[in-house]
């Protein structure tokens, strides 16, 4: 089996448990995830998001509003892509 054909037979509620074990470090049952399978989880979770859900409903997804022409989303220096930025550091 690859792995288009595991993603391929994923259900929602398989799709639910594979975030919801990301999300707290754990399965159903208790056990931790490794980092091995949580990478795994999150792989699984992207593909799965990519061919079954709207780019809105995504993981991940963020809604940066409109854009005017030449804009970059987060960008303040949309003109000026060269521009430096003031990093500020609290304590």
């Amino acid at each position: 089996m690859t792995f288009q054909d595991l993603i391929d037979n994923i259900n929602p509620t398989v799709y639910e448990a594979l975030k919801r074990a990301i999300e707290i470090g754990k399965w159903p049952d208790g056990r931790a995830l490794t980092s091995e399978q949580r990478e795994h989880c999150m792989s699984a979770v992207i593909a799965y998001d990519l061919q079954s859900q709207q780019e809105e409903q995504r993981v991940g997804y963020i809604d940066r509003g409109p854009k005017t022409e030449g804009e970059v989303c987060g960008d303040d220096h949309s003109h000026d892509q060269n521009a430096e930025q003031t990093l500020k550091w609290a304590k």
